[in-house]
C-alpha cells in the first residue's frame, strides 16, 4: 500500500512539468519535418520493434515492441530529443536520445530506456498510428 502511495505521489509531482511541456516547441528545425511526416521505428536486439510518431505541438504516440500505446510529450536538448510520457502513466523522468531524421530511410543506432542498443530507422508513413 505504501508503494501505491509513493507511486502516486511521484505521478503527481511528474503533472506539473508535464503540463509545462504541453505547449509546442519554441524553435522547431526543419530537419525535423521528416520525422513528423513518417514514423520512427528502432529495433531491439530480439527483432521486436517499437514506433514512435512526433507531432509538431510537441506531443508523441508511440506503440512499445510488446504492442502497447503510451504518449506525451518531447523537447529537442541539442542534437538530442528529449521524451517524457504522460499516459498510460505518467513517468517522472526525460528520456534523451540521438535524433538523425534527415530522410525517409535514415539510420542509425541508440540506447533505448531500456539500456539495450536499438537501431532506429525513419520509415515512410505514419500506418499505426
Amino acid at each position: 500500500m505504501i508503494r501505491l502511495m509513493l507511486l502516486a505521489a511521484a505521478a503527481m509531482a511528474a503533472a506539473g512539468p508535464i503540463a509545462a511541456m504541453a505547449s509546442a516547441p519554441a524553435k522547431v528545425p526543419a530537419s525535423l519535418d521528416v520525422a513528423f511526416d513518417n514514423t520512427i521505428v528502432s529495433t531491439y536486439p530480439d527483432g521486436r520493434q517499437s514506433e514512435i510518431w512526433l507531432n509538431r505541438d510537441g506531443s508523441y504516440k508511440g506503440m512499445g515492441r510488446r504492442k502497447d500505446r503510451s504518449d506525451g510529450h518531447w523537447t529537442l536538448k541539442g542534437s538530442k530529443i528529449c521524451l517524457r510520457q504522460s499516459h498510460p502513466l505518467a513517468v517522472p523522468f526525460t528520456f534523451c536520445t540521438p535524433l538523425r531524421a534527415e530522410k525517409v530511410g535514415s539510420t542509425w543506432t541508440a540506447k533505448a530506456v531500456t539500456g539495450e542498443q536499438v537501431h532506429v530507422k525513419i520509415v515512410a508513413g505514419r500506418e499505426g498510428e
